[in-house]
């Protein structure tokens, strides 16, 4: 069985519903996960945009969740998580709005692809200090196990 992620607010390459995003909420959806490989150690969690500004001209990945050793035997994350809330030892990174915690999609013309990357690794990484989503796949390099991804789009109403 290899590893997989999934959301019960929606599915592969589904539209992410408003709750999850400026026009809504702006809370976390609900995920899930299975298929850890035997011998992780953590899991690191990776949220972004590939097209941002513009889908047609996309100039940078928008960065809106960094979460590392998050406990490889934890099942996932419940809806609207606050860190107080996050599994035991889960570590933040800081996204493109230079804070820790989920920023969902607001984009600012066409309809964007968000990526939920979930990273299996055979270590317990040190306290990186609020990484960003660079510093963090380079504390990772080599020590990756396993990868899922969970696709969804957005585009504003």
């Amino acid at each position: 069985m290899s590893l997989m992620i999934s959301s019960t607010a929606f599915s592969q390459n589904g539209n992410i519903p408003s709750r999850y995003t400026c026009e809504g909420e702006d809370i976390s959806p609900p995920l899930s996960w299975s298929g850890v490989p035997a011998g992780s150690r953590s899991l690191a969690l990776i949220v972004d945009d590939p097209d941002a500004p513009a889908p047609a001209a996309p100039r940078m990945t928008w960065v809106h969740w960094v979460l590392y050793n998050i406990p490889p035997e934890s099942l996932g994350l419940g809806e609207a998580i606050h860190a107080s809330s996050l599994p035991p030892g889960t570590l933040q990174g800081i996204n493109d709005w230079k804070r820790t915690g989920y920023g969902g999609p607001c984009p600012p013309i066409g309809r964007h692809r968000y990526f939920f990357k979930l990273y299996a690794l055979d270590n317990l990484l040190p306290n990186l200090n609020r990484p960003t989503k660079a510093q963090l796949e380079q504390a990772m390099r080599g020590h990756i196990l396993g990868q899922a991804e969970l696709l969804g789009t957005y585009q504003k109403r």
